[in-house]
């Protein structure tokens, strides 16, 4: 098997995961502050881009509460059961909205997670953010009594700093219940995480960082540089995002340039490469989730996973990438 398809271990449990998964935001229909960042899809439309996920290997599904209300969780749960696939077929991933919450609704909101995933088992809880009314060590808790009673099998966080790591880790240690993974917005155009600690403290215990956002809203894919103004027709608030003005499409224009020029060697676009590079340069600590609002998209983005990237290919990147 091509290493690059082996299945990696969610950080210290037992579950073992696709190196890429699919991100189902664009599944949240539209709705909500959060979910209107998307055009709304047809539930055809999501079913195909999930028939092409799992052509291509993928056995894990990223949703949340918050992608449009659990639009999302029951998109992703409706299109597998079209294509015929029940619990246990597939991994599922979902995560809790902390904003104006307390801890204790982590568990008063679990039945209605688990309701809109339509009998998939919850195979990853994660807190959205940090911010909420409650601390780290009130949810945790909450998170491991869940656990411990089988509504859940692991817990994750998403943008924990690498303190806020360490203290979820040692709270569900002491219960026997490992942090698996943090959620974070990485890519090479996002590296903050190798300069504040959070990459560190994930290979330090054993936590899987799972990569949201790993192109960049699509400017790693060079599609915006080809076309300014395609921009222009997308939903959401993407065109007002200064990365997406001429100024910032400059500055990343020698990334996807050099991007392109590696592709050329492996047959492999700039998106592709850009994916490749972050599930290979920190060994199997990175996962990736890249989303899709068409099937096309995520065969291109499994692409990524067909060639392997020369140690000196990672360091060139690596060296451009890094922020002056």
């Amino acid at each position: 098997m091509n290493p690059m398809k082996k299945l990696r271990p969610l950080g210290q449990s037992e579950l073992l995961v696709s190196p890429m998964g699919l991100g189902c935001w664009q599944f949240s229909a539209g709705k909500g502050l959060i979910g209107g960042f998307w055009e709304a899809l047809s539930q055809e439309r999501v079913n195909s881009i999930v028939q092409a996920s799992l052509a291509g290997g993928i056995n894990w599904f990223d949703t949340a509460e918050a992608y449009g209300n659990g639009a999302s969780e029951e998109a992703l749960s409706t299109a597998l059961r079209t294509l015929g696939l029940g619990p246990g077929d597939v991994l599922v991933a979902t995560k809790w909205q902390p904003f104006f919450r307390r801890a204790s609704h982590i568990k008063r909101s679990i039945g209605e997670r688990l309701e809109r995933l339509g009998g998939f088992p919850i195979d990853l809880h994660q807190i959205h953010s940090p911010l909420s009314f409650s601390g780290i060590r009130a949810e945790m808790e909450v998170m491991a009594d869940l656990v411990e009673e089988g509504k859940i099998r692991t817990v994750g966080v998403s943008n924990f700093s690498a303190r806020m790591m360490r203290e979820a880790h040692t709270v569900l240690a002491a219960r026997g219940i490992p942090l698996v993974s943090n959620q974070i917005n990485y890519s090479l155009l996002q590296r903050k995480a190798e300069s504040n600690g959070v990459m560190d403290a994930a290979k330090e215990l054993g936590i899987t960082i799972i990569a949201y956002s790993p192109l960049g809203q699509g400017l790693l894919t060079g599609r915006h540089h080809e076309d300014p103004g395609l921009i222009r027709t997308r939903p959401g608030p993407r065109k007002r995002m200064p990365a997406f003005k001429h100024k910032g499409l400059e500055r990343t224009r020698p990334l996807i340039e050099a991007l392109r020029r590696v592709g050329e060697a492996h047959g492999a676009t700039a998106g592709q490469v850009a994916l490749n590079w972050l599930l290979a340069f920190h060994g199997e600590t990175v996962v990736v989730i890249p989303g899709a609002s068409r099937p096309e998209q995520m065969e291109e983005n499994l692409g990524a996973l067909d060639f392997t990237l020369s140690d000196g290919e990672l360091a060139h990147l690596d060296e451009i990438s890094r922020p002056s």
